[in-house]
């Protein structure tokens, strides 16, 4: 009789954990509640579906997310395989056709013979059965009941918001330029936007007056937002330069000297591999969508802007890990549950996905009644999952790949930036491959 793994979810991180089990020829349930119910902000029928932006950031090694990218393909990531397929280009980012990518996950999960996938909204979690609970930061109320059973009180919630993409045949090309911030890539692949100084002080005024769409808290609810993708509107309350600093800083945007006169630019990257669509880089939003038509049309070239899919803010929930998993991603108290993904804690589509392949290999390991290990700190995989552990269950707050949370002790600091992170990566990359050789992962 076949031995099953329960796998909660079949996004990011679930199915690269299903995909991990089935290469050591392991049979999982997968469970996905998709084709009975989508949440608010799905749009796909697909697998593995990137509701916010389409981009899983820099590629570039000197980056900690672009090191744990390497990291991953150690392990074959099929996340990463299916990125690859169905990129686009973004400069020295992997930014990838949305329905490419998803479609490439789903053919691959539904043609795999290790994996049984099964629609059903889950509720109770079976402790005597193993189990990684890969459910996203959008978990149905049904499973969250069943969650807080297992964790008690140690469950919290931020508000996460995704950015409006238009039509490109609705632009006004006279008025935007192609070019890469600081010229990265051998491409010219972002639209961009100037703004004069009397253009940026009346488009901040009226987005700061704008009308924002109403949430429904609940009474011990407050509107926390996750510092990384944090509503446009809500970073122009900060300050009147707030923005210009953020994602409207004209930096690395000049094309002439008389540019420097600019004093904010608004890029647009590219959705779909048709390259009819392209998304606001950096304007999550929660204004109504009316205010959305009417106060982004503002920016210059986007005055007949056609709105293809509008921002909308969703909560994001997320478990307290310090309290609650030890670093084989396996709960404390019961080790027959494993957690994977967004809902750990980890934040961003690369992070939850190496949160996957962890919890996969540790769940094979226990199967296969070998001991469970930990990833060295000093790669970045090693160093999201010590972080989401042993950091302060207090102030726990979601956490992206930096540079700042690996253990780097003994490595030379006195140098420039760039070479500093390059010897960074240089030694993350070793330890991930001696790591491999040592256990036969």
């Amino acid at each position: 009789m076949k031995k099953y793994v329960n796998i909660i979810g079949a996004g990011l991180a679930g199915c690269e954990a299903a995909y991990q089990l089935s290469k050591r020829k392991i049979y999982v349930n997968l469970y996905e509640v998709k084709g009975i119910k989508r949440n608010p902000v799905q749009t796909m029928d697909t697998f593995a579906e990137l509701v916010c932006s389409n981009t899983l950031r820099s590629t570039e090694p000197a980056n900690a997310v672009g090191t744990l990218k390497l990291e991953m393909q150690k392990f074959d990531s099929l996340i990463l395989k299916a990125a690859y397929s169905a990129q686009l280009p973004a400069g020295g980012s992997l930014a990838v056709d949305r329905e490419i990518f998803s479609g490439f996950i789903d053919n691959e999960i539904r043609n795999n013979e290790y994996i049984n996938v099964i629609s059903e909204d889950v509720g109770d979690i079976d402790p005597n059965q193993i189990t990684i609970v890969a459910s996203g930061p959008l978990t149905t109320p049904k499973l969250q009941t069943g969650i807080q059973k297992l964790v008690g009180s140690d469950y919290f919630y931020f508000f996460d918001a995704v950015a409006p993409i238009v039509k490109l045949d609705s632009l006004d090309m006279n008025k935007l330029y192609w070019k890469n911030r600081y010229d990265k890539g051998e491409t010219k692949d972002y639209l961009n936007a100037p703004m004069t100084k009397h253009e940026y002080e009346k488009f901040l005024e009226e987005l700061l007056n704008s009308e924002k769409a109403e949430m429904h808290l609940k009474d011990e609810e407050s509107l926390r937002v996750f510092e990384g993708c944090m509503p446009v509107e809500v970073m122009a309350s900060r300050g009147k330069e707030t923005l210009l600093y953020g994602p409207l800083k004209p930096v690395g945007l000049y094309r002439s000297k008389e540019d420097k006169e600019l004093h904010a630019v608004v890029q647009l990257r590219q959705d779909n591999a048709a390259k009819d669509l392209f998304n606001l880089v950096g304007f999550q939003t929660n204004l109504k969508w009316g205010e959305q038509k009417r106060v982004f049309r503002m920016i210059p070239g986007l005055e007949n802007a056609e709105f293809i899919r509008y921002g909308v803010m969703h909560k994001n929930n997320f478990i307290n890990s310090p309290t609650l998993l030890n670093k084989h991603m396996q709960m404390k108290s019961n080790p027959n549950i494993f957690f994977a993904g967004q809902i750990t804690g980890v934040e961003g589509y690369v992070e939850s996905t190496s949160s996957g392949i962890i919890a996969a290999v540790n769940v094979a390991r226990k199967i296969e009644e070998k001991e469970l290990i930990e990833w060295p700190d000093t790669t970045v995989m090693g160093a999201l999952i010590n972080y989401i552990c042993i950091t302060s269950p207090e102030n726990f707050q979601p956490m992206k790949a930096n540079w700042q949370i690996v253990n780097t002790e003994g490595l030379n600091k006195k140098m420039k930036k760039i070479l500093k992170k390059e010897q960074y990566s240089i030694k993350a990359l070793k330890d991930i491959e001696e790591f491999i050789n040592k256990y036969k992962i």
